[in-house]
């Protein structure tokens, strides 16, 4: 989360993602850096037990929310 909102401040566009558990976090180190609304992505919690086969239609279906929010 830090990484892409550095990479934005710096005029680099950026996207993170976050599992859903830890979205008020990343919403909470967003404002503390000075990025109140910043624009991410969470997916489902947990991913740590997830295999490869899970994990690759996870990112699949983010590819077109990444997408998106790097052509805003």
């Amino acid at each position: 989360m830090l990484d892409a909102i550095l990479l934005e401040r710096a005029g680099v566009p950026a996207v993170a993602i976050v599992t859903d558990l830890f979205r008020a976090t990343g919403d909470a180190m967003a404002a503390s850096w000075g990025m109140a609304g910043y624009r991410f992505l969470d997916t489902p919690h947990p991913i740590a037990n997830l295999g490869d086969k899970d994990l690759d239609a996870r990112a699949e279906r983010l590819v077109e929310p990444v997408i998106a929010l790097l052509r805003r």
